[in-house]
């Protein structure tokens, strides 16, 4: 039984939709069905419940340093407003998780960030003044465990630094789809959003809540990312009122279309273990900052990787699955898959997995293992969807 709900459940419930666990929350994988939502989403609009996510606040004369040390991308680069994609490492460069860091106005105080862009919408977010203060995304069920590594190392460091796990303070809706910015800019009443950059943020009033709005998603559609504090997510939620509520099912869906990393799935420390190159995230690892892991990966980028990620499609009927091996078509195992769908898009099946570089070229002929049978198959470089 899942042990967290998002504060949304109960409007979820009554719209009737299924639930799943995932990450130790119960979430809505379908409100309808999950090419319906697909669907919307690529051809319309959609919007989510994506509250699972965690939510980690640093603020302080260090908070740079700490970010900059434990994170692979270069957070020194961000200005207020601004935000990145990251991987988490070892020493041994294995990803513990993805995850995206916000630089927040300087000045906001680490777990006091909903409180402190009330009545900032529309403002300059480099008008603050004070240290510089970050809020990052850990994926569902990894926030109290990346809460702790952050603090570890702070006090191993001993850096100044404040560190809050505010993940039960925010709640997050994402909206996309290719009519994403009319439908967000009509529910604003304040901060200018339809002039968001990819991976920009603001301050704006969502049904008069003060909210922290990104372009981002995780969907290969423009679209928006609402932090809003929880207790007042339900307003929020419901100015989106007429677009299509979505559940993991298609979001799932949406992402293997891209060729987007699951944590726990495409890669896990334990299960799948995967550095940013072999993972095929390796334009978010600044080799040029020092942060934990930094040196096995300059290892491995001059050495290079035996196995890198990349899709498959298969030409036979079937459903590629996580855990299937995939052969050279003549029962030699060149690599396995760790996620597989049918894409509602394309209506063909595709997968997603570790290859060995000698057959990870797009066009070449594989086979997938599908119930002890080799089904043909090709490979894919990502996106599937010609975009």
């Amino acid at each position: 039984m899942s042990e967290r709900s998002p504060p949304l459940h109960g409007v979820h419930e009554a719209h009737g939709a299924k639930f799943t666990d995932f990450g130790g929350w119960a979430m809505p994988v379908t409100f309808d069905s999950i090419r319906e939502e697909h669907a919307a989403v690529r051809d319309h609009v959609g919007r989510f419940d994506v509250s699972h996510m965690g939510e980690i606040e640093v603020a302080g004369p260090d908070a740079t340093t700490l970010m900059d040390r434990l994170t692979t991308n270069d957070v020194s680069a961000l200005s207020p407003g601004d935000s990145q994609y990251a991987a988490i490492t070892t020493d041994e460069g294995v990803m513990l998780d993805d995850t995206v860091v916000y630089r927040l106005p300087d000045g906001t105080p680490a777990g006091e960030a909903a409180a402190t862009i009330d009545g900032m919408a529309g403002a300059d977010l480099d008008a603050p003044d004070g240290d510089p203060a970050y809020l990052f995304v850990p994926n569902a069920g990894h926030d109290e465990e990346t809460y702790e590594r952050w603090v570890a190392h702070r006090d191993e460091w001993d850096l100044d630094a404040t560190i809050e796990n505010t993940t039960d303070g925010w709640a997050m809706l994402a909206v996309q789809g290719p009519e994403a910015e009319a439908v967000v800019t009509e529910a604003v009443d304040a901060g200018a959003v339809a002039d968001l950059s990819r991976f920009e943020a603001t301050v704006a009033d969502v049904a008069g809540v003060p909210s922290w709005v990104a372009r981002t998603g995780y969907t290969g559609e423009d679209g928006f990312e609402v932090l809003s504090p929880t207790s007042d997510i339900e307003a929020v939620w419901a100015a989106f009122e007429g677009v299509q509520p979505c559940g993991l099912g298609a979001r799932d869906t949406l992402r293997t279309e891209m060729g987007f990393l699951l944590s726990g799935q495409d890669f896990d420390p334990e299960g799948e273990p995967r550095t940013p190159y072999e993972a095929g995230i390796g334009f978010v690892v600044k080799l040029d900052t020092e942060f934990v892991g930094r040196d096995a990966l300059a290892a491995q980028q001059e050495a290079g990787v035996e196995e890198r990620f990349i899709g498959v499609r298969l030409l036979e009927r079937g459903v590629p699955r996580g855990g299937y091996a995939v052969t050279d078509g003549d029962l030699t195992r060149v690599g396995h898959l760790t996620s597989g769908t049918m894409s509602p898009t394309l209506d063909e099946p595709i997968g997603l997995g570790y290859l060995h570089v000698d057959h990870a070229e797009d066009g070449a002929e594989v086979a997938v293992v599908v119930r002890g049978d080799e089904k043909r198959a090709e490979v894919v470089e990502p996106p599937f969807l010609a975009r």
